[in-house]
This record gives structure tokens, C-alpha cells and sequence, in this order.
């Protein structure tokens, strides 16, 4: 929370992004105060109205109005409420709309989301050089952030590990998933580097860190706070994997003025869309599929399509247009309604039992 560096009174809250946001005026706006979200646990919320942070509710016509979890607040969210009992409790009554919102879809087959965070200008996506080192992945989190209209950051942690050369040859091995990102190889034991990501963050703007766990978020994030406010863990030296450290979304100040929310790792990502964050992520791909001959060119083997012969040419990777294709799949899927799902997995239930029963049939004329 923000208690550990509050803002100056004559800052107050401004010094929170207002200046990033300008709030659309709602009924009797005047009687509510403006404040942020600055953490969530479960559903209990902590927000700030740049004088002093306090637990907050929302009201019963606000919960029970939200038709899913988008609606409701999440850290780094403005909100309109009225603090009670000389600012001790608050209730919020409003929803500001945001800016940006950058959320996955929940684990399993429903079609809600998580939400991660709200109003945010860059994300800083984090995977460590060692065995969490993943192209793949990273990315699904492009796909995620470039979605969500947010300006996505590029970090590779525990430099340290590595020498220079190798460094190198990794960063060469993504150079096509980092088009035009800053990309930045550190070490958060022996600061190397660390402060072009502090030169990349500037007062009032709001960050986020993502990646999973192991990866050195919190760790980073103390380097930049300056103290040991984020608590750590070390990784399995078996498998180089991290525990969860952080259990809750929190929205922290570093003494830049810049604003960074720190969020849990993510064992699992589920992409979300087709419309925009696929699109920007292989944005070569979409531009290649534009070139070939047909407009319904399936990419395998028609004469004239552009993707298979830069494939052929070594110009895209094989792999990489695998991925691009099963996230275009992946995304359709989960865009499907709940009951369009239901239908396509019976379908195919069905589709199942017969072929097993056509079997079952075969081996009795043997």
C-alpha cells in the first residue's frame, strides 16, 4: 500500500496519477471523495485518497449490480466514495471508467476473467534467463498487455547466471517477438542495469510487474523502493521454479513518484482475444497473410502464399507461426459463450463414443 511513502498534502491526489486521468463526471459526484484502489484481498479493498489509505466496502446496489468480475475494482482502479468515522471506513458507491484494464481469463472452461490491474501505462514483463526463460510465453503475455492498450516492457532477470556472450545469444534467440520493445537484461543481486528501468519509469505514470513465480519480481521491486518492503523466496534449485510470494494485487510508490503494482506469478495464462493483442504481437504474420495470392489461403500448400514461402526462406520460424495459429484458436475458443461450449464439447463427446463404438463393432467381423 502507499502508507510507506505518502504523498506530500500538497500533493495529495495527484500524486496517485490523477494527472494521467481525468474522471467523467457522475450523479451527485460532489458528494462522493475521488480515491484509488490501491490493494485487494479476496473482496476486501484498501483505497487511498492521498492523505491515508483505509479499508474499504463497496455498497450493496454496487456488488450485487456487478454482472461479472470486470465490474467491480481492482487495484489501480479510481473509484467515488465516502469516507466515515473520521477516515477510518470507507464505502465505495462508484466505478470511474478506466483507461486500461489488464485482466486473463480465469482457469477452466467458464468464461469470466481475473483482473490485474487497472489504469496502468506500461507493464514490465519479467522472466528470469535461467530454466524460466520461454519465448513461447512471453509471448502469450504480449498477446495479453498489447490487448490491453498498454505499453509493454521487456525484462530478463539474474544476468548474473550468465556471461555476457550468452546474454546475447538469448536476447538474439527473441529478437522477432521484440520488435520495437525496450528489452532489458538485469540483475537484481548486483544492480546491474538497474537503473535503465529506473530511467523508463516516471512520476505519476503507473506500472505493473507480470510473470511468473521465481522470476524476481518482488526482489526487483525492493531494488526500486530502495528497502526490503516486498517479502522474497528463493527458488527450488531443482527446477529453478519460484513459490508465490505475493498473494495479493497491490499498488505500491517508489521514491521517483512513479507507481508500480506488484501482482502474484501466474502458473497458468489464458489468452483472451483476437481483435487487437494477437494482431500487434505477430503483427509480421497478419502482414504477410495480407500477401498471399488468395484470400482464403489456408497456409499449407497453395501456390502464391506468402507465410509458407517466408517460412521456406528462414524469414519466419515455423514454431513461431505454430504459436500465432493455436493462440488464434485458443482465443476464438474462449470468446465462444458458455453454451456454445457446452454444444461444441458434446459434439465431440459424441463424436468420440462413436468412433469407439465403431471399433468395438470392427474387431467382431475379425
Amino acid at each position: 500500500m502507499l502508507d510507506s511513502n505518502p504523498p506530500s498534502q500538497s500533493g495529495g491526489i495527484r500524486e496517485l496519477g490523477l494527472d494521467e486521468l481525468s474522471p467523467a463526471p457522475i450523479e451527485s459526484a460532489a458528494a462522493f471523495s475521488l480515491a484509488r484502489v490501491v490493494a485487494v484481498h479476496k473482496d476486501r479493498f484498501v483505497i487511498s485518497n492521498g492523505r491515508i489509505d483505509v479499508f474499504a466496502e463497496l455498497t450493496g446496489r454496487f456488488h450485487y449490480g456487478a454482472e461479472s468480475t470486470v465490474d467491480l475494482p481492482t487495484v489501480g482502479d479510481w473509484v467515488r466514495a465516502d469516507f466515515f468515522d473520521d477516515d477510518t471506513h470507507a464505502v465505495i458507491h462508484e466505478l470511474i471508467p478506466r483507461k486500461s484494464l489488464l485482466r486473463r481469463k480465469s482457469a477452466g472452461k467458464n468464461t469470466d476473467y481475473q483482473l490485474i490491474g487497472a489504469n496502468i501505462d506500461v507493464a514490465f514483463v519479467l522472466q528470469s534467463l535461467d530454466d524460466n526463460f520461454n519465448p513461447r510465453r512471453l509471448e502469450r503475455y504480449l498477446v495479453m498487455i498489447h490487448e490491453s492498450g498498454i505499453v509493454p516492457v521487456v525484462l530478463f532477470s539474474k544476468s548474473d547466471l550468465f556471461s555476457p556472450e550468452e546474454v546475447e545469444q538469448k536476447l538474439a534467440s527473441i529478437s522477432d517477438l521484440v520488435v520495437g520493445l525496450d528489452v532489458i537484461a538485469f540483475s537484481s543481486e548486483n544492480g546491474a542495469h538497474v537503473e535503465q528501468i529506473e530511467t523508463l519509469m516516471k512520476p505519476r505514470k503507473t506500472y505493473c510487474l507480470v510473470g511468473s513465480s521465481g522470476v524476481g519480481k518482488s526482489t526487483l521491486l525492493n531494488r526500486l523502493l530502495g528497502r526490503n518492503e516486498a517479502a522474497t523466496q528463493p527458488v527450488r534449485e531443482k527446477d529453478s521454479r519460484g513459490r508465490h510470494t505475493t498473494t495479493h494485487r497491490e499498488l505500491m510508490r517508489l521514491p521517483s513518484g512513479a507507481l508500480v503494482i506488484d501482482t502474484p506469478g501466474m502458473r497458468e495464462l489464458g489468452n483472451l482475444f483476437i481483435d487487437t493483442g494477437i494482431g500487434e504481437t505477430f503483427s509480421e504474420i497478419a502482414e504477410l497473410e495480407r500477401q498471399c495470392k488468395f484470400n482464403d489461403c489456408s497456409h499449407t500448400n497453395e501456390k502464391g502464399c506468402a507465410i509458407r514461402a517466408a517460412i521456406e526462406r528462414g524469414e519466419l520460424s515455423e514454431q513461431r507461426y505454430e504459436n500465432y495459429v493455436a493462440m488464434q484458436r485458443e482465443a476464438a475458443y474462449n470468446e465462444m459463450s458458455y453454451y456454445e461450449k457446452r454444444q461444441k464439447d458434446r459434439a465431440f463427446g459424441k463424436m468420440v463414443k462413436s468412433v469407439k463404438k465403431q471399433k468395438k463393432g470392427s474387431k467382431g467381423h475379425y
